[in-house]
């Protein structure tokens, strides 16, 4: 789960299925904080909603019940004509839609049909929601390019941590003469790869959390482990 702010309305975004998915009863909050489900259930029951609803499941379900939805189609517009998420879900096998119960209950939409409603509710609050919504986007992208980035040293340190496990340590030595050889072996890895020890990285980023592999260029580090590679 993760949160975004849009004109003062909290936002819960939730990734199912590997899609994005927006609550949008929260969204219904920004325009009536008490009618949340009374403003999803009169957007539902719009023939517009329910034609946009079933031709976004046709491209993107293939399990969808066209039957069921025809029959919903022809009965919108009808004053007594009434439908509810969870109605539309369960006889449709609906997946744009996700009604959830417990602390972070709702009506979710994916993000297609969440702008739509965003939409219904304001033009403006669906731009902003929008950016907003790219704005979490891309700092994931950052996140997830940071993790690359860690993993990508741990496994290319540890090849070198091993190698001088298998080639340069006798089998004879105590621990702490193992402990002094990986101390300098890797003093010299960290000068090769990054250009500084560890200790001279912390003596000169006191504030920095993590170690001096998690900063260093990916490309560096990718380029270096090729080259070690194309020695062997």
């Amino acid at each position: 789960m993760a949160k975004i702010k849009v004109k003062g309305t909290e936002i819960t975004v939730y990734s199912h299925s590997e899609e994005d998915y927006i609550c949008i009863t929260d969204i219904a909050r920004h325009k009536n904080a008490e009618r949340t489900d009374d403003l999803i259930r009169n957007w539902i029951r719009n023939r517009n909603t329910i034609e946009f609803l079933g031709i976004w499941e046709i491209l993107n379900n293939p399990d969808f019940k066209p039957v069921e939805f025809d029959g919903f189609k022809k009965q919108a517009g009808l004053n007594s004509f009434t439908l509810t998420p969870k109605q539309w879900i369960n006889q449709t096998n609906a997946v744009g839609l996700i009604s959830k119960r417990g602390r972070y209950g709702g009506t979710y939409a994916h993000k297609d049909i969440a702008f739509e409603f965003a939409s219904w509710i304001s033009v403006e609050f669906k731009l902003y929601l929008i950016k907003e919504f790219q704005h979490l986007k891309d700092d994931e992208r950052k996140q997830l390019g940071w993790d690359i980035r860690r993993n990508l040293t741990k496994i290319n340190y540890r090849i070198h941590t091993d190698a001088i496990m298998e080639n340069l340590v006798p089998p004879e030595l105590s621990k702490s003469q193992i402990n002094h050889i990986y101390a300098t072996e890797a003093a010299i890895l960290n000068m090769a790869l990054f250009g500084t020890t560890a200790a001279m990285w912390r003596e000169a980023n006191p504030d920095k959390k993590g170690n001096i592999r998690d900063y260093a260029d990916v490309i560096s580090k990718v380029g270096i482990g090729i080259r070690n590679k194309d020695k062997e």
